[in-house]
């Protein structure tokens, strides 16, 4: 694509895609309008960068529809101050989005070659607030808790307790819970008390984190 194109595209992504999902807060808009999502984009599907598809990553793994990117961005409340966790790195651009937004980002991914090509893309593009780990943090990851914020960015059959449990006083989670074809977008916010508020906020439909703990079945 041209430079012209690329605006263009991208402008076209924030008006018909990211504002149709009510998505109104100002930080987000501007923060979408000027990210540079298509140098994320695996090279095959650059030309793709602003279509309202899921783009393969491999491993079973993709990036989000740049409008659910968004809206889980604004469900999050991100402040300047907050210390985040992403559970997936992926690509590394949603961890550029939260580094923008927060204070700094501690980014969890089972593929080592995805954490050094996010690596690589973050340097390039100067995010320096974050710190990029390689593990698996399917069923929680307490090494730097309690966390202001936490994104999971694959989908569980069930959430682990673990993670509620990592967030701090006031701290928002979002995790996509269920199985396919319908699965949960649940927003959780520890109160001052210490008691969670679990909303859900829509349905979608993405691949499961790896190692996602499923559901115990039962025979009889």
């Amino acid at each position: 694509m041209t430079a012209l194109n690329v605006e263009l595209a991208r402008l076209n992504m924030l008006e018909s895609q990211v504002r149709t999902w009510d998505v109104t807060d100002a930080r987000v808009l501007e923060l979408v309008a000027h990210a540079p999502r298509e140098d994320y984009v695996p090279t095959p599907y650059r030309n793709l960068a602003f279509v309202d598809m899921a783009i393969p990553l491999g491993h079973g793994q993709v990036m989000m529809h740049p409008k659910l990117e968004a809206r889980l961005l604004q469900a999050l409340e991100i402040g300047p101050k907050d210390k985040i966790l992403e559970v997936g790195t992926g690509s590394g651009y949603m961890t550029a989005l939260l580094a923008a937004l927060g204070n700094h980002v501690y980014s969890v991914e089972t593929v080592p070659e995805f954490s050094t090509d996010a690596a690589h893309k973050l340097a390039a593009h100067g995010v320096q607030n974050v710190t990029l780990d390689i593990g698996d943090a399917a069923a929680g990851w307490n090494r730097n808790a309690p966390y202001d914020v936490i994104l999971i960015t694959g989908s569980l059959p069930i959430l682990p307790e673990s993670f509620a449990q990592s967030l701090a006083p006031n701290g928002r989670m979002i995790a996509i819970v269920g199985s396919a074809p319908a699965m949960d977008v649940k927003l959780v916010r520890r109160l001052d008390n210490g008691s969670l508020r679990e909303t859900s906020l829509l349905e979608t439909d993405i691949p499961a984190l790896i190692n996602a703990r499923a559901p115990s079945t039962f025979t009889f």
